[in-house]
């Protein structure tokens, strides 16, 4: 080998070496954050600190002949590994007169997340299952919050069993619907009651940056206390009526997850051959079929309850159904004008946004680029 070439190889494994040891040290630095913040209660997730941050570091960047944009894209992933490592250290429990809470369906996926957090915050945490009922009702005897964390199909039963618990206490839901749930909960109980719906999965390393859906319900003064613990774990609480959520539900989980279900059921009955699908693929292209093969790979019962738990979604999946076959007219008359004519008027719609997501999606497969693997390998 080229001596020259060997030596340049050398002096860069040196400086990736030095690399790793500056990423340790900030690493360190931000735990060392987390306990201050924890003690003090301040929020893991500061989005101006985090923007003011990252503005000098581009301006840095750029003084110094690199790209900011690749900058940027370093620190958010050294961000993002931050954010876990100041959720390892604790946080500061906002009310420590607490006296327990009950997070009924706490050993599913979804429901440990919210166990783990509140116990990570001091707060005396009782999970309560099926598997483990027979101790609901000790747990339930004088609770200050209970979240119930269930299946839609049976969300309103295990609500309406809760008609004996303190005048005090917090009724909350995290399902994915929240007209009927929140009603049920203000008939059953006297106390505070609000809807609340975590918008993200079970497969996040933070709570930080994620976004919990909050729906008012009864005395929501009372209920302040745990907006603000969970502002502390560094999530975005986003308030909007019940009735509200569930018309932008319709659009962003159910006809979504209904389109992908039936793009992914529609391949495998045409027994399309992935591998070669995976192979020639672009990168948007393959982040579609990520998005798809995602969604097959958990658990068919929850996306069932979502599609199928409400008749309007099922109107709104026949509007987009018919709009398919309209579209396919346009398609078989070799329409070009009408199709043209479409796009534009799509285009109008999004408006600024467009130009924004064009951005954001070009980010995402930059770095998609970065982490395909050929399917041999």
């Amino acid at each position: 080998m080229n001596e020259e070439l060997e030596k340049l190889r050398q002096n860069i494994d040196k400086a990736d070496q030095e690399l790793i040891s500056i990423l340790k040290r900030r690493l360190q630095l931000v735990a060392r954050v987390g306990e201050v913040k924890s003690r003090i209660g301040v929020p893991v997730y500061a989005p101006d600190r985090e923007a003011s941050m990252l503005a000098k570091r581009r301006q840095e960047a750029q003084m110094h002949g690199l790209s900011p944009q690749m900058i940027e894209d370093v620190l958010r992933r050294v961000m993002r590994e931050s954010y876990s490592s100041e959720h390892d250290a604790g946080f500061k429990c906002v009310n420590p007169a607490c006296r327990n809470i009950v997070i009924i369906g706490g050993n599913g996926q979804l429901g440990s997340i919210f166990v783990k957090a509140f116990r990570s915050s001091g707060y005396r945490v009782d999970a309560v299952s099926r598997r483990n009922w027979d101790e609901a009702a000790r747990a339930l005897e004088n609770p200050s919050l209970v979240i119930v964390c269930v299946p839609i199909d049976v969300t309103d039963g295990v609500i309406r069993s809760l008609n004996n618990l303190p005048e005090d206490c917090i009724l909350t839901d995290f399902t994915s619907v929240k007209t009927g749930p929140v009603s049920a909960m203000l008939e059953t109980h006297r106390g505070p009651v609000m809807g609340l719906h975590p918008m993200f999965g079970p497969d996040i390393a933070s709570l930080a940056k994620q976004v919990i859906v909050y729906c008012q319900g009864r005395y929501p003064e009372q209920c302040q206390w745990v907006l603000a613990q969970m502002r502390i774990w560094g999530a975005r609480i986003e308030e909007v009526t019940a009735q509200e959520h569930d018309d932008a539900m319709r659009i962003i989980q159910a006809l979504r997850h209904f389109t992908t279900y039936a793009y992914g059921v529609f391949l495998a009955k045409s027994n399309a051959d992935l591998d070669s699908l995976v192979k020639l693929s672009s990168p948007i292209y393959r982040l579609e079929l990520m998005m798809v093969g995602r969604l097959f790979a958990q658990d068919p019962n929850l996306y069932a309850d979502i599609i199928l738990s409400a008749h309007k979604n099922l109107d709104t999946i026949r509007r987009y159904s018919e709009f398919i076959g309209q579209s396919l007219k346009v398609i078989e008359a070799q329409d070009k004008d009408e199709f043209v004519r479409s796009f534009l008027e799509a285009r109008e719609y999004f408006g600024d946004y467009a130009g924004r997501f064009m951005k954001e999606a070009k980010l995402l497969l930059d770095q998609a680029r970065d982490h395909i693997v050929h399917p041999s390998l």
